[in-house]
């Protein structure tokens, strides 16, 4: 599909490259700069005014993450995505949004829309509206959810169109997808952590398996019988001699070879704790032998990241917590007994 008017697109390679600002009023360059991230459209001005259009993006290993406003009535006439599902966050004003006959409104922090792969959708923006646009691979979200539910996922998710950002999933949706955004954009952040990327990545695509409904949300949400020990000894050997590893609840779930639910109730009844949390006590423990052995060579912010913890100020709470001093104090007496 082309613009109205014509232009050259940016290279895709530029572009990924870029996690600056980028604005501009002309209609052609931001049809190009939306096309390279995400897929060629069809971009209409409602009322003939010029745009004014800002646009930031990042992507981590899994998800792309744009925030973005047109600054006028615009429509989009996008076509169907195959490979990727389309997740957008309204953050001011409101949208209206069409897939295969179905009309939903967005609102800012009240409504949100998943468009799903294989339907064109066309998205009419407020010039005042700003939302996160979430490109997320098939592969990516249906292999979570197998993990989940511990079987095969049949053919695309069939998210509904429009959902509340107004619940407890809503809100815990909206606060993930923020701060993956924001740790990609921190200098020397998530993206330096192959551990802590891959952790919020997929707690994101878990709050919007939550969030959204769909054909799988009962299942997902239905009682279970917990893992028995067996099941559980084979996920703690596993984090004890590979936690550098990817420990996400996708694996975990796959090497008990039961789903999340009924691995969380079976690890919280054996061990005490949840997965993720005994992930993160193993981790904490190579921290601490780290802070010793490496005691003034490498910064604690440099051991914390590699081993996955990325917000220090929780990084410090865990540690205090699990061994009764704070980081600096176990390198202070590292370096008193070397």
């Amino acid at each position: 599909m082309k613009p109205q008017g014509s232009g050259h697109p940016p290279r895709s390679s530029d572009l990924r490259l870029r996690p600056d600002m980028i604005r501009t009023r002309d209609f052609d360059e931001a049809h190009d700069l939306i096309s390279s991230v995400y897929v060629p459209h069809e971009l209409k001005s409602r009322d003939g005014q010029p745009l004014d259009f800002k646009f930031h993006f990042l992507q981590s290993h899994q998800l792309t993450i744009g925030h973005l406003n047109y600054g006028a009535d615009a429509e989009l006439l996008v076509p169907g995505m195959q490979r990727h599902y389309h997740l957008n966050l309204t953050l001011h004003g409101a949208t209206m949004v069409t897939q295969e006959g179905h009309r939903a409104t967005t609102a800012a922090l009240r409504r949100g829309v998943v468009f799903r792969p294989f339907e064109d959708f066309t998205v009419r923006w407020s010039p005042d509206a700003l939302q996160y646009a979430v490109l997320i691979p098939r592969v990516a979200i249906e292999s979570h959810l197998g993990g989940l539910l511990n079987h095969p996922i049949e053919g695309p998710i069939d998210f509904d169109l429009s959902f509340d950002l107004t619940t407890g999933d809503g809100q815990g949706l909206l606060t993930a997808i923020s701060f993956l955004r924001s740790e990609l954009a921190r200098a020397g952040g998530l993206a330096h952590s192959p551990l802590a990327r891959g952790q919020l990545e997929s707690f994101a695509m878990t709050q919007l398996l939550l969030a959204v409904p769909h054909g799988y949300s009962d299942e997902l949400r239905a009682p279970t019988k917990p893992a028995n020990r067996n099941r559980i000894k084979s996920v703690i050997d596993l984090i004890d001699s590979q936690p550098e590893s990817d420990l996400s609840i996708g694996r975990l779930t796959e090497v008990a070879g039961v789903s999340a639910r009924a691995l969380q109730v079976g690890f919280r009844q054996t061990v005490g704790l949840t997965p993720m949390a005994y992930v993160r006590k193993v981790r904490l423990d190579r921290v601490r032998d780290e802070l010793i052995v490496l005691a003034g060579q490498r910064s604690i912010t440099d051991v914390a990241v590699q081993w996955g913890f990325v917000h220090l100020g929780r990084f410090s709470a865990y540690y205090k917590q699990q061994f009764g001093e704070t980081p600096s104090e176990t390198v202070r007496d590292a370096l008193r007994n070397s």
